[in-house]
């Protein structure tokens, strides 16, 4: 692993406790749904409900990521601008590059 990578990976961020739970409740949601899908396959629902469910799976995890990278520029970039740490702009361009393959 790259020194650079293995860097980020110990960044943390303290989230308000409001902006936790409505994360947590989101990705639960996520987790049901998931498990939902299981549940079709195992008891050999139509091929195309499952596909439809696992089309609102894709649209809860692209909600959340909104959700999670509004708060991310709002919060640890502005922060980060505003004490001259600029790579943070190029830190957020790289994780946009993945958000959107």
């Amino acid at each position: 692993m790259s020194e650079e990578r293995e860097c980020c990976l110990h960044k943390t961020k303290e989230r308000p406790e409001k902006e936790s739970k409505d994360l947590i409740h989101r990705l639960n949601r996520i987790e049901g749904q998931v498990r939902g899908v299981r549940g079709m396959v195992e008891k050999n629902a139509y091929c195309t409900d499952i596909l439809m469910q696992v089309a609102a799976i894709r649209a809860a995890l692209n909600s959340f990521n909104r959700v999670l990278l509004e708060n991310h520029i709002k919060t640890c970039v502005t922060n980060d601008i505003l004490q001259g740490k600029e790579e943070t702009v190029d830190e957020l361009l790289a994780a946009l590059q993945k958000l959107m393959k």
